[in-house]
């Protein structure tokens, strides 16, 4: 049996639409597993809670890298193929982590997870570019909620492998849950037809005149960068806090409260129906201002797990629903270029993830949960500051 490629569908069916939900999600969880489990990596490795703290964050910046070299590839040449060669770099790299016996084998490792786990990003310019424009907003929005339940999910499950067998058996796991989705993806996923002419020196410079003049583009990936820096914080932080007192608790319990940002993903597919109804500058408005709510309740009362709670349901719902009004927004100008608009709004997403993250764990190894608290609470009221000052005036929002 051989694949067959199929030219660009005049509109995307609900086959690959779920298709790429659960790849975007199954693919997205590899850069997540990490963070339950860093106590024990450190613990094993005999390093620095900061210092294994530099595995999410270099996971992230290789994420960012990838954005911007390899997804932007999606224009210029077929995609199916860009991501089965990407799946069989990323089963190596996460073998190689596996395996890793000093920290310095894990960061590059953890980079390189990052750089080749890019799929999801693929996944969703296709929905954006071959929806019925009346469903464009809403299937943006499910394939979206893949990849946040597999972020979700990936905490979850990592957690209580890790607790029950090992951090090392997650990533063997994970290297064949890629596996099998690339045999799925190889006979199911059709090829979207490229839509760039020319040489990857002229894709690269084509997607920096975006940067450079798309306004709208431009505060999508300010807004999206320190959103997600802010949530970074907590979230890479979270399990060192749980260790401590009150809680004493282990990767199981970190992962375990990922739970309850079921409701950001939900409040991801929410938003993407009412999208084309609200006004996004309300949206978005609105969803900043639960993240720093988020930020109020974890300073006031994050050491009971009902502050904890209520702060993750609120950070993810905020967080979710300001990505997913972003990234509306930066389909709306230019869709013969949406791997490359996307890549320059991801790569600034990730990179404010990876600021996140890196200045959350120097915060944590030298001022403890109040200096954690008050480097998320930062990211999130500049991200509100930008909003405020840039997101009212026409040039900076979608185009209708």
């Amino acid at each position: 049996m051989t694949a067959k490629e199929s030219s660009t569908p005049k509109y995307l069916t609900n086959t690959t639409l779920w298709l790429m939900t659960i790849g975007a999600g199954l693919v997205v969880s590899n850069n997540y597993y990490c963070q339950p489990l860093l106590g024990m990596i450190s613990r094993e490795l005999n390093v620095s809670e900061s210092a294994a703290s530099r595995i999410s964050m270099l996971t992230q910046i290789g994420y960012a890298i990838g954005l911007l070299l390899v997804v932007p590839l999606g224009d210029m040449f077929k995609r199916k193929k860009i991501i089965l060669g990407s799946f069989c770099l990323n089963i190596i790299m996460l073998l190689m982590f596996g395996f890793g016996q000093n920290l310095n084998m894990l960061l590059v490792s953890s980079f390189l997870i990052g750089l080749t786990s890019v799929v999801p990003q693929m996944f969703v310019p296709i929905a954006a570019q071959v929806s019925n424009p009346k469903d464009k907003d809403r299937n943006i929005a499910i394939v979206m909620s893949g990849l946040l339940i597999g972020i979700i999910g990936s905490r979850i499950i990592s957690g209580w492998i890790g607790k029950i067998f090992g951090w090392r058996e997650m990533y063997y796991i994970a290297a064949g849950i890629i596996f099998g989705l690339g045999v799925f993806l190889f006979f199911l996923l059709p090829d979207i037809k490229p839509t760039f002419k020319g040489t990857y020196k002229k894709l690269m410079a084509s997607i920096f005149y975006y940067a450079r003049t798309i306004p709208s583009l431009q505060l999508a990936s300010l807004r999206g960068g320190l959103a997600l820096g802010s949530f970074s914080v907590f979230w890479t932080i979270l399990t060192f806090h749980l260790e401590q007192a009150p809680f004493f608790a282990g990767s199981d319990v970190a992962g375990s409260l990922s739970i309850f940002g079921v409701a950001g993903a939900l409040s991801a597919t929410l938003v993407g129906k009412l999208s084309g109804k609200l006004n996004k500058v309300h949206l978005i408005t609105f969803a900043i201002s639960l993240m720093i709510i988020a930020w109020i309740i974890f300073g006031v009362a994050g050491y009971t797990y009902v502050g904890l709670i209520i702060g993750i349901v609120l950070i993810d719902m905020g967080l979710q629903s300001t990505h997913v009004s972003n990234q509306t927004i930066v389909f709306s100008t230019h869709p013969e270029a949406s791997n490359r608009l996307n890549a320059v709004y991801m790569t600034s997403y990730f990179i404010g993830g990876s600021l996140g993250t890196y200045f959350g764990g120097l915060a944590w190894g030298r001022y403890g949960w109040l200096g954690v608290v008050i480097v998320g609470m930062t990211f999130a009221v500049l991200c509100m500051v930008a909003h405020l000052i840039w997101g009212g005036k026409k040039k900076y929002q979608a185009e209708e």
